[in-house]
């Protein structure tokens, strides 16, 4: 009977506990929330989770704390023993080191303890994750970056030499133009995927004609397909949509310019267009190069090319894809890849249930 009792009061006393982290936790979304709207910016998602997760945790392990003392456990050495192993992890996340894992199974005897060590290593394992994507980042946008300026420099170093024609100087300047451009739209592509990441919805959103759009993204795409003598084959009707219309405008550029980049002179494109019960469905195919099969599942990847060995004319940010899925997420919508190499590829974006005849 006395073990029945024991147990039912660890599981009250942990379900009270649960309950309490769970309170703090949405008090301090909703304060981080009024900080956000006072300061005027808005962390993106994945850090606002560990920022709440963090406020939870620490206001959880002082309200334990304060109810260990309050019921007599005295803060002597004896009583505090337990707890030495969580401060010493915490004060080793503050260094930055993020390698903490605390076992709550090996404080059983202490209901407080076992739930703060839990949240100390929750919080440390989501610092980590955050701290890896930081440094992904960090990486690739000072390879990404390097690289066009490494270009600039050696050909602005060239044009040093009095021996150069006129031909040759001429050559040269159109390559440290072309690679000037290519960092602008790098640059500004980092901004717009920056933005994006920060919106948990599409912003403003109005009626308009989506085959209207995408006919008018074409024709703004004609001088790059006329000089490869493609041949684009639209099948689009008459279709409505309620959603952004700028930030749609950029999916379906992306993605036209993916397809006319990557298929060689002669090829085809193919646009369609179509709207069933779930929504709308959008097709772009081509006859390019394709995408190998183990690349496939990556090409959504800030700053992933296929192949980095590829001309420098055919030379993107390795951004463009990965804005267009954030845009089609904003809209609660889906993209897809299906392609084969050598044969081409086809992108499908699916956006439901906001299509009207």
């Amino acid at each position: 009977m006395k073990r029945i009792q024991a147990i039912i009061r660890i599981v009250a006393t942990g379900g009270f506990f649960v309950l309490l982290y769970a309170t703090f936790t949405i008090g301090a979304y909703f304060l981080t929330a009024w900080i956000y709207r006072v300061v005027g910016h808005v962390p993106p998602p994945y850090l606002i989770q560990v920022i709440n997760s963090l406020l939870g945790g620490v206001a959880l392990g002082m309200v334990s704390f304060a109810i260990a003392v309050l019921i007599g456990a005295r803060p002597g050495r004896r009583n505090m023993g337990v707890f030495e192993p969580i401060f010493a992890a915490m004060e080793q996340i503050a260094r930055g080191d993020f390698q903490v894992s605390l076992s709550s199974t090996s404080y059983r005897a202490n209901v407080f303890a076992s739930l703060l060590a839990q949240s100390v290593t929750q919080m440390a394992e989501e610092l980590s994750q955050m701290e890896h994507l930081r440094q992904d980042f960090i990486s690739n946008v000072s390879h990404e970056i390097q690289s066009p300026l490494t270009s600039i420099r050696g050909f602005a170093r060239l044009l040093r030499s009095d021996e150069l024609e006129v031909s040759e100087q001429l050559h040269y300047l159109s390559i440290i133009e072309a690679e000037s451009m290519r960092l602008s739209r790098m640059t500004d592509s980092m901004l717009k995927l920056a933005t994006l990441e920060t919106l948990e919805a599409p912003g403003e959103r109005k009626l308009y004609r989506l085959d209207k759009q995408i006919r008018a993204q074409i024709l703004a795409c004609e001088p790059e397909w006329a000089a490869k003598s493609l041949e684009l084959e639209v099948a689009v009707p008459e279709i409505e949509i309620v959603a952004s219309e700028d930030l749609l405008s950029q999916v379906w550029s992306n993605l036209l310019h993916n397809s006319i980049k990557f298929t060689p002179r002669g090829g085809k494109i193919t646009v369609e267009a179509h709207a069933n019960e779930a929504g709308i469905d959008c097709g772009i195919s081509d006859t390019g190069i394709g995408i190998p099969e183990e690349s496939q599942p990556r090409i959504f990847e800030r700053f992933y090319k296929v192949d980095q060995s590829r001309e420098r004319s055919n030379a993107g940010s390795g951004l463009g894809l990965s804005i267009a899925k954030k845009i089609v997420e904003l809209h609660q919508g889906t993209i897809k890849v299906h392609s084969q190499l050598g044969v081409g590829t086809t992108v499908i974006v699916a956006l439901p249930g906001t299509a009207e005849h």
